[in-house]
């Protein structure tokens, strides 16, 4: 069981998909399709939709907050979104989308350990479980 801090409510349970570096939404994302299209990501091809994103940050501009929004609306965002630290443009799109968003400094969920496992997430006890 993992401690983690609520950025943005909610509870979630999907499988783990692990950027090892921090992404833009705008540009990295394609937000018609929930697939990484960063050519120098290690989940470049890899859909993000109805997943547990596992981010050690986020990069670029204003309008990736309008890009989680648009994934929302297109029924491709993640279930929830974990990142060692959450900045602004990151939290307004996690509203605007009502992706849950969380944050944790344990560096194992982001090297890549926990991608293709299944994660809960349990805003009641501020808790990640690995599943599976």
């Amino acid at each position: 069981m993992v401690k983690i801090k609520v950025i943005v409510e909610g509870a979630a349970e999907s499988e783990a998909v692990v950027s090892l570096n921090p992404i833009s939404f705008f540009g990295d994302i394609d937000p018609k399709t929930g697939v990484v299209k960063d050519p120098n990501s290690n989940i470049k091809g890899v859909s993000i939709a109805g997943k547990v994103l596992v981010v050690p940050g986020t990069r670029g501009s204003t309008v990736g907050s309008y890009v989680l929004y648009a994934l929302s609306k297109n029924n491709v965002a993640p279930k929830a979104i974990v990142v060692k630290s959450a900045e602004p443009i990151l939290i307004t799109g996690c509203i605007l989308g009502g992706i849950p968003l969380v944050t944790s400094s344990e560096d194992y969920l982001f090297n890549g350990q926990v991608g293709g496992k299944r994660v809960k997430i349990d805003p009641s006890s501020s808790s990640l479980e690995i599943v599976q």
